[in-house]
């Protein structure tokens, strides 16, 4: 077995679930998912197949029909499913992110409500925080949601950057309300908004406009999210208490980080496997280019890059599993994953000359997909300042 990304300590199950993954990714993702990328084309079948799986339901509890396995099971498994298609790992990241916050911010009317559906995958989360004019100053929401005489809110704003905007019936949506006090992060409450798939008015006061087009992280449709008066219960307020909206993000944010960490390793991890294979493949002056030592160093600071960030986000995972606060620790696993995830995916692209640069050749749709990774849940130099202001308190003089 090839000794990249090996994870020590697993359990039996932990063992099993990977190894099937990896093999429906081998044989169902794989080997369409240059003809759906190149389409743009969403996966249906793939996301059946995933839903068979269990995977909608991977971390949700077992009382709620779910797997109940931990983050580091779920990382793992996203580190496949990028392995094989990038996008696909994206279709169930926002609906992770909003299960695990009903998990352990939602009430229980809440959880009875949604989670068992959730983990069969009839209801799909969506994670909706930020705005066109918002980008990581998250104090800086404009949508707000404006109590009514009754009791219930009126919400009206614009979101931005959506992942599975269209495709999914909850949304997680963050929103400025007057709550009187004197912080502004006490002052957002996160709603649960319900809406039917599609483009159009999928719900009262809720318009998801159309498709973004991008260049990488095709299939999985990214949209806009417009509320303009939508009318919404008090039960709807994530936890049943207004104000907390900013801290549960938060959470959901940090267990984002670890997701994104995780994709971008099965990026680098795949770009590595087509890097030396095209290496050993490949023949320039008598001899496969791998033995050249130019391409054969190359190689070996790939493999050594693939190590180092799968060892950091099993790190991160791990940590986050025990409860304790890690936001220090996804932060590094994010910035050197996505990081390292660019360096290698470059390198397997100059491995492949010319080809390389080829619609044909599998690198390509790599190269644009891992651009990504250094902007989604918070660029490089976002995690820079938080892990430095973090060790400021640590090491204070």
């Amino acid at each position: 077995m090839p000794r990249l990304c090996q994870t020590d300590g697993l359990s039996e199950d932990q063992t099993e679930i990977l190894k099937a993954v990896r093999q429906f990714v081998d044989e169902q993702i794989i080997p369409v998912a240059q003809e759906l990328e190149h389409a743009d084309e969403y996966p249906q079948e793939i996301i059946d197949g995933l839903k068979e799986l269990g995977v909608f339901g991977l971390t949700i509890p077992e009382e709620f029909g779910g797997l109940g396995e931990s983050l580091l099971t779920y990382a793992l498994v996203v580190e496949e499913i990028a392995r094989g298609w990038m996008s696909v790992s994206g279709v169930i990241n926002t609906h992770f992110i909003v299960a695990y916050m009903l998990v352990q911010h939602g009430t229980e009317e809440q959880k009875q409500k949604y989670l068992p559906r959730m983990a069969t995958g009839e209801v799909r989360g969506a994670f909706s925080m930020s705005e066109p004019g918002l980008g990581s100053d998250v104090s800086a929401v404009s949508t707000r949601a404006t109590r009514q005489d009754d009791g219930s809110y009126s919400i009206t704003g614009q979101k931005m950057w959506l992942t599975n905007g269209a495709t999914s019936t909850l949304v997680a949506v963050l929103t400025k309300t007057d709550e009187g006090a004197d912080s502004v992060y006490k002052n957002m409450t996160t709603f649960l908004v319900e809406k039917e798939a599609g483009f159009g008015e999928t719900a009262q006061g809720v318009t998801v406009p159309g498709k973004i087009e991008k260049m990488g992280y095709k299939g999985v449709e990214t949209t806009e999210l417009i509320l303009e008066g939508h009318r919404i219960g008090a039960d709807q307020v994530l936890g049943g208490e207004p104000g907390r909206g900013f801290f549960q993000m938060m959470d959901g944010v940090e267990v984002g980080r670890v997701n994104v960490a995780a994709r971008a390793c099965g990026l680098a991890w795949r770009g590595f496997e087509l890097g030396i294979a095209y290496a050993q493949q490949r023949k320039t002056f008598g001899k496969a280019i791998a033995e050249h030592q130019a391409v054969l160093f190359r190689l070996a600071e790939m493999a050594t890059k693939v190590e180092v960030a799968h060892t950091m986000m099993v790190k991160a995972a791990r940590l986050k599993d025990t409860g304790q606060r890690m936001d220090v620790e996804a932060g590094m696993a994010k910035m050197v994953a996505s990081e390292y995830a660019n360096e290698v995916v470059e390198d397997s692209f100059r491995i492949h000359g010319g080809y390389g640069y080829s619609k044909e050749y599998e690198i390509e749709r790599l190269m644009r997909e891992v651009k990504f990774m250094l902007i989604g849940e918070g660029t490089s130099d976002i995690q820079k300042m938080i892990i430095g202001r973090s060790l400021l308190k640590d090491y204070r003089l």
